[in-house]
């Protein structure tokens, strides 16, 4: 019990504080699990959107489709698990603002590979640029840049 509450206290101490060492793994989970959230918001299963799910994390993070694969895996059960998209988006506020910018941009690219916004994918992807701090008019340069990809 002492070890979780250490755990917990680091974790607490970390949020949101240039100070602590990046997690990595932690912060891809995040990016992953927000994608998922995307997808999700419609509660439609489309392959369109799995395919740009692998293809964008593929290009965001530097990794191979297989890693990519794995860590949509554990990012589809972390998103069905949780309550909110705060634990996600508190880890990526320490981003540089154009990495930030790019998994919004991300995400829209999730949203418009099935051809059909729907008003709760840009709800979700509306939420989460306020809670990393992603200012409107780059929202909107975002949804844009991505109409403009799937077009």
């Amino acid at each position: 019990m002492f070890r979780q509450l250490r755990t917990l206290f680091r974790q607490l101490m970390n949020e949101g504080t240039d100070g602590g060492a990046v997690d990595t793994p932690s912060m891809n989970l995040a990016m992953a699990s927000l994608l998922c959230e995307v997808s999700n918001a419609d509660h439609e299963i489309d392959p369109r959107e799995e395919a740009a799910k692998v293809h964008l994390l593929v290009n965001l993070l530097q990794i191979s489709e297989q890693q990519a694969s794995d860590l949509l895996k554990q990012a589809h059960i972390h998103s069905k698990e949780s309550v909110s998209l705060y634990e996600f988006t508190t880890k990526l506020r320490s981003l540089m603002p154009e990495q930030r910018y790019q998994l919004i941009e991300a995400m829209w690219q999730v949203a418009y590979a099935d051809g059909v916004i729907d008003p709760l994918e840009e709800a979700v992807i509306r939420q989460v640029s306020e809670l990393i701090y992603v200012d409107h008019s780059e929202f909107i340069r975002a949804k844009l840049s991505a109409q403009q990809l799937n077009h």
